[in-house]
């Protein structure tokens, strides 16, 4: 059975959001050098770069794919499921909203970021429905620090798609840079609900639920 947040969970994550933006560029600037340097360190999680090909329900889909994805008995498996998940995810009726996006990602990877977050921003104002235009949106402006436009666009994202564990993990993150462990903690535990076999983050809840929590006696 597909995971999937209740409506009081999700108006409390909103919540939990829009107060942290408040305080996300004063924090962001004591402990980043800036908007304009990339980050490095951390690497958030994103579809690979060879998607399988999907069908069309996307909504039936998701549900299948979130159940199989729980209940995969080992990493290849996950794997797999994983990315059929984001195959979906990036599945646009728009040929011109996925043009974009194709642009935007190689915008990114030659560092081009302001030509990417031009494009980005067409395809959020195209598509405001799209759930990854949103997220690579997040991604980019994590990568830049920007976190207060980081976590506008990853409400945006978990209000259209709550089980997005890349949008989780992201949130995590940026709650992680600005110090504040509970609610990085809280991030990653939901993105680890979803999906129990990202890449770093079972050890990352370790770390924090020891110092968040306590060690067991």
């Amino acid at each position: 059975m597909a995971f999937r947040f209740s409506l009081a969970r999700n108006c409390h994550l909103a919540l939990l959001v829009t107060a942290v933006i408040a305080v996300a560029p004063m924090a962001a600037s004591a402990q980043d050098p800036g908007p304009g340097a990339p980050k490095q360190q951390k690497k958030l999680p994103e579809p690979p770069g060879k998607l399988p090909k999907v069908g069309t329900d996307k909504t039936r889909g998701l549900d299948f794919l979130f159940g199989a994805l729980k209940a995969a008995p080992d990493e290849a498996s996950a794997k797999h499921v994983e990315a059929r998940i984001w195959a979906l995810w990036m599945q646009t009726p728009s040929d011109t909203a996925a043009l974009l996006m194709v642009r935007a990602k190689a915008a990114m990877d030659a560092q081009q970021m302001d030509v990417a977050l031009k494009l980005l921003d067409a395809v959020v104002k195209l598509r405001p429905d799209y759930v990854e235009g949103w997220n690579r949106r997040a991604t980019l402006y994590y990568l830049q620090n920007d976190y207060a436009h980081s976590l506008e666009d990853i409400e945006q994202v978990l209000v259209r798609e709550p089980r997005h564990f890349g949008a989780l993990a992201g949130l995590g993150m940026i709650m992680q840079d600005l110090g504040d462990d509970k609610r990085a903690l809280d991030a990653f535990r939901k993105a680890l609900a979803v999906n129990p076999h990202l890449d770093k983050v079972p050890e990352l809840v370790k770390t924090l639920t020891e110092k968040v929590e306590g060690r067991d006696i």
